[in-house]
């Protein structure tokens, strides 16, 4: 089994936003970084989870077990149901992704134990910045 860690984040609401991706299983590490544009911290969680999807997707990975600092990702996954139809399109997407694992595991975890995707994200962001602003 795999454990993904991901996490989305912006400079700003909308701003300058990016994706970590943190994923360990079977003796092998791999990090992510990825510029994502310009969006809002909600877009680049969700932007963040489907492009972590599409990693392991991709690499071959049968049984997956993600962890998220996103309560509103987590509890969109867990219920398979969005409030905000700005991001239905978002979940729809991930959700079909997610049928293509022979096992997928979410779980919400505290941001304190998300911090190598979180400063993953947030590096992505830093060398998105080509007019050395610092992030907000």
């Amino acid at each position: 089994m795999y454990e993904v860690y991901i996490d989305g984040a912006s400079a700003g609401n909308p701003g300058r936003s990016g994706a970590g991706i943190f994923i360990k299983g079977e003796g092998k590490v791999f990090q992510y970084s990825l510029s994502l544009g310009i969006m809002s911290n909600h877009e680049a969680e969700y932007h963040a989870f489907i492009k972590a999807l599409e990693i392991c997707l991709e690499k071959g990975f049968k049984v997956v077990s993600f962890r998220t600092d996103s309560q509103l990702v987590n509890a969109a996954v867990e219920k398979e149901f969005v409030k905000n139809k700005l991001y239905s399109p978002l979940l729809e997407k991930a959700l079909v992704l997610t049928r293509q694992f022979d096992l997928f595991f979410m779980k919400w975890i505290p941001s304190s134990e998300n911090k190598t995707a979180d400063e993953l994200a947030r590096k992505a962001i830093r060398d998105s910045d080509t007019k050395g602003s610092k992030m907000k």
